[in-house]
């Protein structure tokens, strides 16, 4: 009966996977930028130049038809199919593919090249903006696009130092650089993707690597987030046997971007539940300061000037526009967002399903991971479809029940930012992209927001009203 199903799922995240990467194939367009005179070496373009219109078209069927895809996937399994084994390794294939085209949906890959000129040039990225470097005459620095031509690094210390080691290797070239930075997101795809589908099972594989919107996000769009997922997932699998290491895999995962450090209460939280001792959180304390302290030395003060500019964002697709949009009321979302991040923790917290018997540390960890990566990214005044990886990485490690929500606010999320440039749109792409980032987007939010409250509600007995064991 969940064969049918599971084969249609599979056909669709094909054909999804197709789109995005035959879009990023087609050459520069409005979802990708031009990174300069086609080379022997990857990545791989046509030069057809699509219209904006076009790859707007193919890019909202590409994650429709990614979404429905993981939806059915997730339903086949529940009702007892198994995915097999080829698949993964289609899977794999499929992403190896990803990285022979130009990333897709965003500029933010030009960004972390010119990061990491600026740094092995001896410049200081958390300083200068990339407009700046040697008079704005560096092939490199020079193809950052707007909005993010004056704005210097934001990614922390382990992030700077892996977008200059690519930078030493890439040298003069736009192209080479770049690739080698998808070489090392598409390293910690398949690292994701290998240790959840071991883990995770069949579920594990299609909430990632059979997952063609977090493939399009995260590894065609060749994102940052990407690599802190990596290293913060293997700190939740390795907490309980070797604390240390995992300690200094969160360290990595912090110094490259400084909101995994939710992870480190998450962990906390398994071992006191596990009543794993002392011994595990001062080597977890220690593995983690062996990497975070001697890199942020390095990096300099300057390292959180950005994160302090940042934190007064508010992007168009979340309901905080709206009040924003209204009453200019940026300084009470700044005041209001972190209570009502609490709130939500409290409320998938609630939504849960009861906890396994038999769950150990990993489990735990996981569970607390993706409550506390769901209430950043839900309540976040800025929050862009990328950043979910941050609870999407544990999710499959974890029997959460939240799936669903969170899937549909991944194909929300990723809609609002098609094409994905804010240059090379025709007038009526942009008033139709940006009518429903600012004004459809944010009302899909506040609906994911009482969807939520209805999933907590579910720990009351329909009968009896009263809750539900949770052991």
């Amino acid at each position: 009966m969940s064969a049918a199903p599971q084969r249609v799922a599979g056909v669709l995240a094909l054909l999804s996977a197709a789109l995005l990467i035959g879009t990023s194939a087609l050459g520069p367009s409005a979802a990708s930028p031009s990174l300069g005179p086609a080379t022997a070496l990857p990545p791989y373009a046509l030069g057809v130049h699509p219209s904006s219109g076009v790859v707007t078209v193919l890019l909202v069927a590409a994650y429709l038809a990614g979404g429905t895809a993981v939806a059915s996937g997730l339903w086949a399994v529940r009702h007892g199919a198994v995915v097999p084994r080829s698949w993964i390794v289609a899977a794999g294939c499929v992403a190896a593919l990803a990285v022979l085209v130009p990333p897709l949906g965003s500029a933010d890959h030009l960004s972390y090249a010119a990061y990491g000129r600026i740094a092995v040039q001896g410049g200081d990225p958390y300083v200068v903006p990339p407009v700046s470097w040697t008079g704005g005459l560096d092939p490199v620095t020079s193809a950052v696009e707007d909005p993010w031509t004056r704005t210097p690094s934001l990614y922390g210390p382990v992030a700077t130092g892996v977008q200059a080691l690519t930078s030493l290797v890439g040298g003069d070239s736009l192209r080479r650089t770049v690739w080698l930075w998808q070489l090392a997101c598409l390293v910690s795809w398949l690292a994701v993707g290998v240790l959840l589908r071991r883990r995770g099972g069949s579920r594990g594989a299609w909430l990632w690597l059979l997952n063609p919107v977090l493939l399009g996000l995260l590894l065609v769009g060749a994102h940052v987030d990407l690599l802190a997922a990596a290293l913060g997932l293997g700190a939740l699998l390795l907490v309980p046997r070797r604390s240390l290491l995992a300690g200094v895999l969160l360290g990595a995962a912090v110094g490259v971007k400084l909101t995994f450090v939710l992870f480190a209460p998450a962990i906390l939280y398994a071992l006191w539940r596990n009543r794993s001792g002392w011994r595990p959180v001062l080597l977890g304390v220690a593995g983690a300061a062996l990497v975070l302290v001697p890199s942020y030395v390095v990096a300099g003060s300057h390292a959180f000037d950005q994160l302090g500019q940042a934190r007064r964002f508010v992007s168009l697709a979340t309901p905080w526009r709206l009040l924003v949009d209204a009453y200019g009321a940026r300084g009470l979302v700044l005041l209001l967002w972190p209570l009502v991040a609490v709130v939500l923790v409290v409320l998938l917290a609630r939504a849960l399903r009861p906890r396994p018997a038999g769950s150990d540390v990993t489990s735990d960890a996981a569970r607390a991971a993706v409550v506390l990566g769901a209430a950043y990214v839900l309540a976040a005044p800025y929050s862009l479809p990328w950043y979910d990886a941050i609870a999407w990485a544990p999710l499959a490690l974890a029997t959460t029940g939240l799936d669903a929500l969170l899937l549909v606010r991944l194909v929300v999320l990723a809609l609002a930012y098609v094409p994905g440039r804010v240059a090379g749109m025709s007038p009526q792409v942009h008033d139709l992209t940006l009518g429903y980032r600012r004004e459809v987007a944010p009302w899909l939010g506040i609906g994911l927001l009482l969807w939520l409250v209805v999933l907590a509600r579910r720990v009351e007995t329909p009968r009896t009203g009263h809750r539900a064991s949770r052991h």
